[in-house]
């Protein structure tokens, strides 16, 4: 009966996700023969606009390829210039730098779980569908989605594209006042974020992929859970250092997508919450601990729609962190510091962050007179566009009897499961459709 089965399951418009994108699948006697991810956004060559820039100008440059991801690309530009020219930061820097990060962290993954993914789940069709049923709950989420804003606003110096951030350092610091007043936010946003565990257990998670899933993280030397480091884990147990990110990032073109996919070792892998949790879970301390061991209490977990469940889970990370570092900034008060201009040497360098959606990388190579002479930008969701792909083949393949309805429900939840940046994902490469 199933050999049987011919349909086409087309959906034009993938909604609750940034930038514009579709599905495709057909199926042929019962066989699955094609299933793409169809990004039809259009190229916007960040690469090449970088290249021939001042390395001071670069920065601002590619903040602009997303608005939610925008202090992500600011630091990882500014994190690969540095060590190209050997410019080392403070502990200054460090600190305002993780509190960016972890408002980037939490503004968009409060966003992609109770905007974009819980309607999925719950059986609502948006989030202004939830509403009457979950008053408090949406209230509570966007709350925690304003907080992360915030925390942008005050670091960066806007709540997007910040400018405040700069090569080597930080422009104004922080008032005390402005400081005491987001430790108690924070404070107040993890009490809230609490509340919400118990809906995010009885959630009940569809499992649509399988356990041939690969997954690569960032890894730190420091033993605690964190969105930097210098080596890329992956959960086959290879250790990379971030130099040699295109051994694990194979690209290559597709004829359905305006972005590139990449592959490791000739698999699709998956980078993100999910990710992290199921590498660097174990680091997790505080109530991000208690948390984590109550909603995923056997990692690692390969149902990838647990991704809105690790981020989730990250969200009380970033609150808990975000509080140690503010309260840290509080106790060592910090003098605003000079942005570096000076060239110090040329070279290549990398930076790598955790962005919400995954691992993202920056390659520069700079010369003499401080201008970008090569450029390579690698994101989470170009990473991770083959593995969405597998998930949609595995989705179908286990419910193959489905009617056309269903199959788009399903193909809907494993892509917004990933919450993919769509606009992040095309940077560069323009190509042809089939």
């Amino acid at each position: 009966m199933a050999k049987q089965i011919n349909q086409s399951i087309d959906i034009p418009h993938l909604g609750r996700v940034e930038g514009h994108g579709g599905i495709h699948v057909d199926i042929k006697d019962g066989e699955i023969s094609r299933v793409d991810m169809e990004i039809y956004e259009g190229s916007r060559y960040y690469e090449v606009l970088v290249v021939g820039k001042h390395f001071t100008g670069v920065p601002p440059i590619v903040s602009r390829v997303c608005a939610i991801c925008s202090a992500d690309h600011t630091l990882a530009s500014q994190m690969a210039v540095e060590d190209a020219m050997g410019i080392q930061i403070s502990p200054r820097t460090r600190l305002l730098r993780g509190l960016l990060l972890h408002g980037s962290m939490l503004e968009s993954h409060a966003l992609h779980v109770f905007a974009l993914a819980l309607p999925d789940l719950l059986g609502y069709p948006s989030l202004l569908a939830m509403v009457d049923d979950y008053p408090e709950e949406a209230t509570i989420g966007l709350g925690l989605k304003k907080l992360g804003n915030t925390v942008q606003e005050m670091i960066g110096g806007r709540a997007i594209h910040p400018v405040n951030a700069v090569v080597g350092g930080f422009g104004k610091a922080p008032g005390l006042d402005e400081l005491k007043k987001l430790a108690q936010q924070l404070q107040e946003g993890l009490d809230d974020a609490l509340k919400l565990v118990d809906l995010i257990e009885s959630v009940e998670f569809p499992d649509l992929s399988d356990e041939t899933n690969i997954y690569a993280a960032l890894h730190t030397a420091e033993e605690r859970y964190s969105y930097l480091g210098n080596e890329i884990y992956t959960s086959t147990g290879e250790v990379k250092p971030i130099s040699a990110f295109r051994e694990i990032c194979h690209e290559r073109v597709v004829g359905h997508s305006t972005a590139k996919q990449s592959l490791y070792s000739e698999n699709s892998f998956m980078t993100g919450a999910l990710a992290r949790i199921n590498i660097n879970g174990h680091l997790l301390r505080g109530k991000a601990k208690e948390v984590c061991d109550q909603l995923l209490p056997e990692l690692p977990e390969y149902n990838d729609l647990h991704n809105n469940t690790a981020q989730f889970i990250e969200i009380i990370h970033s609150l808990e962190r975000s509080l140690i570092l503010v309260n840290r900034i509080i106790d060592e008060p910090l003098d605003d510091e000079q942005p570096v201009r000076e060239v110090v040497k040329s070279g290549a360098g990398v930076g790598a962050l955790e962005a919400p959606r995954g691992t993202l990388y920056h390659f520069y190579e700079i010369n003499d007179e401080g201008v970008v002479t090569d450029a390579d930008i690698i994101t989470p969701t170009a990473q991770n566009l083959a593995n969405i792909e597998k998930d949609f083949r595995t989705a179908i393949t286990r419910h193959m009897e489905g009617a056309p309805d269903e199959h788009k429900h399903r193909l809907e939840m494993v892509a917004r499961a990933y919450d993919p940046c769509i606009s992040c994902a095309v940077h560069l490469v323009d190509v042809t459709f089939k």
